[in-house]
């Protein structure tokens, strides 16, 4: 992992872009000497990790105490694309325009970029546990299907707060049941592009015995900011 800049920040934290191979990253930490938890911030859908709504969130998520790391998966944000990724975008974008929200459409573009993205949150995962101004535990927060895979193969999770979405790959369905870390599931009741009742079935399915919904009126981007307060006693609950 090498850090390319650093920036202190008026709330009292400290921001530094980093590059751990051709992975992308950024990091926010409280400045203090002693070791924090972390926590993962992933972008719905792969959004780079410059986005303004995932920056305002972690920069007050890490003005609570916590160390909070977003990076740009493979085919995001600034990193290289290819003519099939480019391709699959594309043609996402177009279904969702046209109002066609199969699963056929969603599996192919966003099945790939979940199987791409876990191993480099791994990898990410393993760099920043290393450094001494971390010491853990872990939660995640943020883009669902990421989350389930991650909370499913990675012990060291130990809390994750998902944005809800109806639509979630075929994998990542399968896979919920074996979700068990505590968990709080934030939905948008009037989301445009994500059917509710499948978010509601989807909560139904995690296999954690402690599991919260927040549900709030409003479009898929209309989530409250005072859920970003609910997230930090939530992770203060399970990380500290």
């Amino acid at each position: 992992m090498r850090f390319t800049s650093e920036q202190r920040l008026d709330d009292g934290v400290v921001e530094r872009e980093f590059t751990l191979g051709e992975i992308p990253g950024t990091l926010w930490a409280p400045e203090s000497a002693a070791p924090v938890p972390l926590i993962l911030m992933a972008h719905n859908n792969a959004l780079p990790k410059a986005d303004a709504r995932l920056v305002a969130r972690a920069r007050i998520t890490a003005s609570y105490g916590y160390a909070v790391a977003a990076i740009d998966a493979a085919g995001c944000g600034d990193r290289p694309r290819t003519a099939v990724e480019e391709q699959a975008r594309a043609d996402f974008r177009r279904a969702m325009q046209a109002g066609e929200r199969g699963d056929e459409v969603f599996e192919s573009f966003i099945g790939p970029l979940v199987e791409k993205a876990v191993p480099d949150w791994r990898t990410t995962l393993d760099a920043l546990l290393s450094l001494p101004e971390i010491g853990g535990p872990v939660g995640y927060s943020g883009w669902t299907a990421v989350g389930i895979r991650l909370a499913v193969v990675e012990p060291r999770i130990a809390a994750a707060a998902f944005f809800a979405g109806g639509y979630v790959p075929r994998a990542q369905r399968e896979e919920a049941r074996q979700v068990t870390v505590p968990l709080l599931f934030l939905l948008q009741w009037d989301d445009e592009g994500n059917p509710r009742q499948r978010a509601l079935d989807l909560f139904d399915a995690f296999g954690s015995k402690e599991k919260t919904l927040h549900a709030n009126l409003g479009g898929h981007t209309g989530t409250p900011w005072f859920e970003v307060e609910d997230g930090g006693r939530f992770y203060d609950r399970h990380l500290r």
